[in-house]
């Protein structure tokens, strides 16, 4: 079975790798890395919104030449003709993750469509946002023209991994930044602590840490000095105790469990 890699340039399925580099520099290049893999995204933008009035431009990141410029002019005034608006303050109760309207030009003024479609060589968006406390973090991934728009797997895929993808991003710019250990510390302390793995044996807890870190069958048995065999079994019988049959599961495990590790979860607990 092949690895889904972590932290090494990779995207994995379920964001895991964008959750894990949470508070840490390497935040905005796992972010996109993962996003590429996943759904061949092109550029992304996160603004965040505390009112009506105002926004601010927090990441923008990817291949769009004049992306810079485009967050200066929304974070400036073209926030105020943005059509997603008003279902983002609509929503702005909901502790869930918000599926924006598909992209359409017809939603669009004229000017809004010149400036930052026509002009900056954008074919296709997707865009999801998540309200915590009372900022909404608003996210946006782009295609463009050399690349054509996003087929229909693609936009899937992006539907499925929102949730992580949002809380995420939230839990990277809420106004307490969170400071993350690496990768390894975090994982570490969740399989000592964690009631979710409790019950499974020590060989299993190592097997399945290296696993979400990257390593394949082959590479876990030389890091434990243990068989292949070995680490085929103990992988199984973990999975079973998980009640789980495959990786991703896995992933998505901890996923769950590294959103709720936030002291301020209660407003994230349910956006994956």
């Amino acid at each position: 079975m092949k690895a889904l890699r972590v932290f090494k340039g990779e995207a994995d399925l379920d964001g895991a790798g964008a959750v894990l580099a949470i508070g840490r520099p390497a935040f905005p290049h796992v972010l996109m890395s993962t996003l590429r893999g996943v759904a061949g995204v092109d550029h992304c933008m996160v603004f965040s919104f505390a009112g009506e009035g105002s926004a601010s431009c927090l990441l923008n990141v990817g291949d769009i030449r004049i992306g810079a410029d485009l967050g200066e002019a929304y974070s400036e005034h073209f926030h105020q003709s943005d059509p997603n608006k008003e279902a983002i303050f609509t929503h702005q109760a909901s502790a869930s993750p918000i599926m924006l309207p598909s992209f359409s030009r017809r939603m669009y003024s004229n000017s809004y469509w010149r400036m930052f479609f026509k002009g900056s060589d954008i074919v296709d968006k997707f865009a999801t946002a998540v309200w915590f406390e009372n900022t909404c973090f608003y996210v946006n991934f782009y295609k463009i023209s050399s690349r054509g728009c996003f087929k229909p797997a693609q936009t899937d895929s992006l539907r499925r991994i929102a949730p992580s993808i949002s809380a995420a991003v939230a839990r990277h710019f809420e106004p307490t930044p969170v400071q993350r250990q690496n990768p390894r510390q975090s994982l570490d302390e969740l399989f000592a602590f964690s009631d979710a793995f409790n019950f499974l044996t020590g060989r299993e807890k190592e097997v399945c840490l290296r696993i979400l870190l990257g390593y394949s069958s082959e590479a876990i048995s030389s890091d434990l000095g243990i068989g292949i065999h070995s680490t085929l079994t103990y992988r199984r019988r973990a999975y079973d105790k998980l009640g789980i049959s495959s990786q991703n599961e896995l992933f998505k495990i901890v996923l769950e469990l590294l959103i709720q590790s936030s002291p301020k979860a209660g407003a994230l607990r349910d956006l994956n």
